[in-house]
């Protein structure tokens, strides 16, 4: 399983063998989550007849931010070619791992729920299956409450009469109170580094999904002062393959076959970010496809599921996913022996 991510402390929190960690505040953050504790995971993946993996994740920072989303991008660099064609035959080479499509699983939420949904359609016939969690936004008509190829302003929405002016919300609780606005985040990125170097999030999506300037530094999708879209810098996201809902519906008679029945998305209604409304749209082009049918899954978290929320802990995501990896071996391998 190849686990995709930022943030990562040495020991992932999602993993961890010390019991002393077992606290109240953990307990409830598992329970928020859906995930369980880390200990709770550290004792399933010891616990007898729990299908065998071995997981792996990535850390590759750019110097934009903590995470080069694991792909090519012009302003850092060949991530990408440098995962798929060194780091993974390097490890699949040097640890005991079945090194054929059907066994390689890929699995992220955020961040890494964008990156796994990359990898899996940028490789289709490499990996197994992506199971997609709260991704990051997979359709640029829904950057989170953006339409970056029709609104004019990312600061604030269209005007129902031209007295109002409607401030575009960035983030919100499970209950819909706006915590912040894409105005406040950007002049708060723009305060911490100009030139794409605040380290924080816009100027990463900048960095991996935008051209290279005049300047030498990445070209951000609107103005951080004014708000105002840069068209040039929306085209190109969307013509180099970033805008992954139009790549996956463009090139689907190249990929789809190589798709079917591997895509797996999850995200709960009330996103903080917003991240739902791209999950949407990725549905709605899926579920419409006939050559093939993609033959995938959508699972919504209601009522009032911010991000980060799972309808699994972490051992029963892979049980889910140890089912699907028995259901595509070979015949003549003996899956029985993968329990123990």
């Amino acid at each position: 399983v190849y686990n995709q991510g930022h943030f990562y402390q040495p020991i992932p929190w999602e993993f961890d063998p010390d019991p002393k960690k077992e606290t109240p505040e953990a307990i409830e953050d598992g329970k928020r989550s859906g995930l369980g504790t880390g200990y709770e995971f550290y004792q399933a993946w010891n616990s007898d007849n729990f299908p065998r993996f071995i997981m792996v994740t990535f850390q590759h920072p750019c110097p934009y931010f903590d995470d080069s989303y694991a792909v090519n991008s012009p302003n850092c660099g060949p991530f990408g070619d440098a995962i798929m064609n060194e780091l993974i035959p390097y490890v699949e080479t040097h640890f005991r791992i079945i090194r054929q499509p059907f066994a390689r699983v890929l699995e992220g939420g955020s961040t890494g729920g964008w990156e796994s949904l990359a990898l899996q359609v940028y490789y289709p016939s490499f990996f197994g299956g992506a199971w997609v969690f709260d991704p990051d936004p997979i359709d640029f008509r829904r950057f989170q409450l953006l339409d970056i190829y029709k609104d004019e302003n990312a600061f604030e929405y269209r005007r129902p009469g031209a007295w109002i002016r409607n401030p575009r919300p960035w983030s919100r609780t499970p209950e819909g109170q706006v915590r912040s606005t894409v105005e406040d985040v950007s002049h708060y990125e723009d305060m911490l580094g100009p030139h794409g170097r605040s380290d924080y999030q816009l100027d990463g999506w900048w960095a991996v999904f935008g051209p290279v300037g005049d300047d030498g530094y990445p070209v951000p999708l609107w103005d951080m002062q004014s708000g105002k879209i840069n068209r040039t810098a929306a085209d190109y996201m969307r013509d180099h393959g970033f805008d992954l809902g139009n790549y996956i519906s463009t090139h689907w008679a190249q990929i789809g076959p190589d798709l079917v029945g591997k895509l797996h998305f999850f995200v709960g209604d009330m996103d903080s970010y917003y991240l739902n409304l791209a999950v949407y749209k990725m549905e709605e082009f899926l579920k419409t496809t006939k050559t093939p049918y993609y033959a995938g899954s959508f699972e919504y978290g209601r009522p009032m599921k911010g991000h980060g929320w799972h309808p699994m802990t972490w051992a029963d995501l892979l049980r889910q996913i140890a089912a699907q990896v028995q259901k595509n071996a070979p015949k003549e391998i003996d899956v029985s022996t993968w329990n123990y």
